[in-house]
């Protein structure tokens, strides 16, 4: 009878029994602050802020309708002398006894962050894919000396340098505009950008791109159609981090913005409820401003589970 050959580099069943025990265990501490968010987005706030906290609580659609709603607080009369609701948002208003005043601004800093966020992440990736190529295939002048400057830049903290780039947006009246956050995000995220795809590009054989000029091919036909498929995996994966940083941005967004382009994030802790913060309202809107980040590295996993055995072919 014929044994299957067993490589002493392949994991023991008991190696591959430990490891799946750390990574469900890790997968799972990670998840509770984000499942406990969104089982307080869907409390009411007497149940949220409760004394030992409830696991267990009815659902409520009170930090849903806080979040997107204004509301003023009236007079037990005033309310009975008032028509019926016309609909489940107004009904859900008046058991807190209070008159449904209008919308809220989180749709605005939610389209704000939308925007900046994406604005500045596509701009981010378009210059640095083309200067990453340029470090890659070409005797730039100084080349080392110009990598190491730039990946410097990241070393520093960014809100460091908050002071002047708020006395400079003042002089050229970019405070509180969208360009002014994405051209600022774009500059943060440039230095990860480069260094990211630079060594993607490195790993893209010069060959390809020789045999398409061969054929014909300009030499930006050639990194158009062979080189930009090839770094398909590092342009996804740049992409999600130079996004998490713009989505998540709180300093700037506090210092550069009061009304126009505020994002979400300076805008999520300001939601004052009677007598303190609305827990519900605030967790509600932290889930939603979590979605947009995960429903795009889900839109990106192939590119990203492709990083894997990149090259593999090649080797």
């Amino acid at each position: 009878m014929n044994r299957p050959i067993h490589s002493p580099m392949d994991p023991s069943p008991r190696s591959r029994l430990i490891a799946a025990v750390l990574v469900i265990t890790y997968a799972v501490l990670s998840l509770i602050p984000l499942a406990w968010i969104f089982m307080t987005s869907v409390r009411t706030p007497e149940d949220a802020i409760a004394y030992p906290p409830k696991v267990i609580a009815a659902p409520s659609a009170v930090g849903f309708v806080n979040l997107f709603t204004t509301r003023s607080r009236v007079s037990a009369d005033e309310l009975a002398a008032l028509p019926p609701p016309a609909n489940w948002v107004e009904r859900t208003v008046r058991e807190q006894q209070m008159i449904l005043s209008g919308p809220s601004r989180f749709m605005d800093r939610y389209t704000n962050s939308l925007v900046i966020g994406f604005g500045s992440t596509i701009l981010s990736i378009i210059l640095g894919t083309l200067a990453a190529y340029a470090f890659s295939r070409f005797r730039v002048p100084g080349k080392d000396d110009w990598l190491f400057f730039i990946l410097s830049t990241r070393m520093m903290p960014p809100i460091a340098v908050a002071i002047p780039v708020y006395l400079m947006f003042r002089e050229l009246g970019l405070n509180d505009t969208h360009t002014g956050l994405i051209l600022l995000y774009t500059v943060v995220n440039l230095s990860l950008s480069v260094w990211l795809l630079k060594g993607f590009m490195d790993e893209i054989p010069r060959e390809y791109e020789e045999a398409a000029m061969v054929d014909g091919y300009t030499r930006w036909q050639a990194f158009v159609k062979v080189v930009l498929p090839q770094a398909a995996t590092g342009i996804a994966t740049t992409a999600i981090f130079c996004l998490i940083f713009a989505w998540n941005e709180y300093a700037f967004a506090l210092l550069l913005t009061s009304g126009n382009a505020q994002t979400a994030p300076p805008f999520i802790p300001t939601i004052i409820g009677e007598g303190g913060l609305d827990w519900p309202a605030m967790a509600a809107g932290t889930t939603l401003f979590l979605l947009p980040v995960l429903f795009f590295t889900v839109l990106l996993r192939k590119h990203l589970l492709r990083g894997v055995t990149f090259g593999a072919i090649r080797k």
